[in-house]
């Protein structure tokens, strides 16, 4: 399972996220054959160490990676994932505005589904469920 986002979204990444903690919970035994990843759209702000206190938040077996400006960008590029940056004066600073699916994979890159902000954790648990039954 696979998400696209960044540790300062106020509300919508954070979801997506609990989303893959209640799947790797329901799942019990067959999660160990699951890899969560986090993947940043804003590596100017997630640094490893962010990455790693954010997603600790989340599901111990989350990995939470960042990496150049460069690779992500190719990495965004290749996963056809949307993220531009967006001033935003009320946040001092800017956001990030990306699109927002949860990548539903086999070990080989396989897609095997994607699920939008309008899918909930059952819907996921029932296809990666039977997916490893």
């Amino acid at each position: 399972l696979i998400y696209f986002g960044f540790t300062y979204c106020p509300a919508i990444c954070p979801t997506e996220l609990q989303k893959i903690r209640i799947v790797m919970d329901r799942l019990g035994p067959l999660a160990a054959r699951v890899q969560p990843v986090f993947i940043t759209v804003d590596p100017e702000r997630d640094t490893v160490a962010v990455m790693k206190n954010y997603v600790e938040q989340f599901h111990p077996r989350l990995i939470g990676l960042t990496g150049t400006p460069e690779a992500i960008a190719e990495t965004l590029k290749h996963w056809r994932v949307y993220a531009r940056k967006v001033d935003d004066p009320s946040l001092s600073g800017y956001t990030m505005d990306h699109s927002s699916y949860i990548y539903f994979t086999r070990a080989d890159g396989t897609v095997l589904g994607m699920f939008g902000i309008d899918q909930d954790a059952g819907t996921i648990f029932s296809a990666v469920e039977a997916e490893l039954n």
